[in-house]
């Protein structure tokens, strides 16, 4: 399968927040060829690129392996032998859309804190601006994962007639109190960070530290109790392991380094080769910020205008973004009128299920956008809201 790989200039674009860059920049990838009515935006989530399916990309300073490459594809759910795939990298990233790392045509620099805060719904204006760019009128399916998936949202509340069909997986109406305090943590992780320099760090030392712990912080809401005992449990790393990252107390090296310990040095110190410190803030803002319900007296009143159809797709073992959220927001598609279908995944791989289990996460996407929710001998599965993490129904899409 082949990918084109462009960056648009867009012109000059408001943001929500009233301030303007003269040309937003958006790099994008595209799959498949378009028929004038098979489109399918894939958005990513909230460190992703527009790098979704395809091969590897040795030297990429971006994401070099596609981050959804077993769901997107020729013969794969969403398949790109039958759909026109877009994916783009939002603004505010540092994949090759204008954000933070990118230059200030006014001063010739790297915009760092210049550059405007960014909402989930820029995200999706931006996505729009792109898809005129390039003749897409009216999108057969909407698909992202994570914040992606709240941006899938933003997209049935703000152009509803332009969306056939939409596809949250793994994701809600909103972050919860728990989840808005890590991330307010892992900011601070970054901005306490000296090198951070309040955002003008460019040329010089980067604050590789602060990152290195806003991402591993990350990474702890992803994974879920049982997945992490199964994968680390109490082990130590071994005799050769030692610690690398971040220095450690003398009294430190009496213990051992654990195994959970070297995972999470190990893969902070990949990530902060590649992103970007002042984009992991300004992102996180967005999907802290982002309520479905924001200027509607409830997630109903935001969806009413859709008339197409609804997939929540939610992990048993998820809770970054619960199943009892999910259903919260399939009530709401179900208060419109809309067809909506809310499918649980029995999975104890927490928030990464929908990245790591594509066998679960394939079928019931498949059969969504290529039929949709008619003619299936289904019912919808619906969840005990006393719990968390127990469905009631176990399988939607039979195969």
């Amino acid at each position: 399968m082949s990918a084109n790989r462009e960056v648009a200039s867009l012109g000059e674009f408001r943001f929500e927040c009233g301030e303007s860059i003269p040309d937003l920049e958006v790099a994008y990838e595209t799959y498949g060829e378009f028929s004038g009515e098979n489109c399918v935006l894939v958005c990513h989530a909230l460190t992703g690129s527009a790098h979704v399916a395809g091969s590897f990309r040795e030297g990429r300073t971006d994401q070099a392996s596609a981050w959804w490459e077993d769901i997107v594809g020729p013969g794969k759910a969403v398949d790109t032998a039958e759909y026109y795939v877009v994916c783009a990298n939002i603004p505010g990233s540092c994949y090759g859309s204008s954000g933070p790392a990118s230059e200030n045509p006014e001063t010739g620099e790297p915009y760092g804190t210049d550059f405007p805060p960014v909402t989930v719904g820029d995200w999706t204006r931006a996505q729009r601006k792109l898809l005129d760019h390039l003749g897409v009128g009216r999108l057969h399916a909407v698909v992202g994962g994570s914040v992606g998936g709240m941006n899938a949202l933003d997209w049935a509340v703000r152009y509803p007639d332009d969306v056939r069909r939409v596809a949250p997986v793994a994701a809600a109406g909103r972050l919860d109190a728990q989840c808005l305090g890590l991330d307010a943590i892992a900011r601070r992780a970054i901005t306490t960070d000296p090198h951070w320099q309040g955002g003008d760090y460019y040329g010089g030392p980067e604050p590789q530290n602060g990152l290195a712990l806003a991402r591993q912080i990350g990474h702890m809401m992803y994974l879920s109790k049982a997945s992490m005992e199964r994968k680390f449990d109490r082990r130590s790393a071994g005799r050769d392991a030692h610690r690398e990252a971040f220095p450690a107390d003398p009294a430190a090296e009496f213990f051992p380094y654990r195994d959970v310990e070297s995972y999470l040095d190990y893969q902070s110190t990949k990530f902060v080769d590649r992103f970007d410190a002042n984009s992991y803030l300004y992102l996180t803002r967005a999907m802290d910020d982002y309520d479905l319900a924001s200027g509607y007296e409830s997630d109903a009143d935001a969806l009413a205008a859709f008339t197409g159809e609804a997939l929540v797709m939610s992990f048993t073992g998820d809770w970054h973004f619960t199943v009892a959220q999910s259903e919260r927001l399939a009530e709401a598609f179900r208060a419109t009128g809309s067809g909506v279908a809310h499918h649980v995944v029995e999975s104890d791989h927490g928030h990464d299920a929908f990245l790591v289990e594509p066998q679960k996460v394939g079928p019931p996407l498949a059969d969504f956008i290529d039929d949709g929710l008619a003619g299936k001998a289904i019912t919808d599965t619906k969840t005990d809201e006393s719990s968390d993490f127990a469905p009631v129904h176990a399988s939607l899409f039979p195969r």
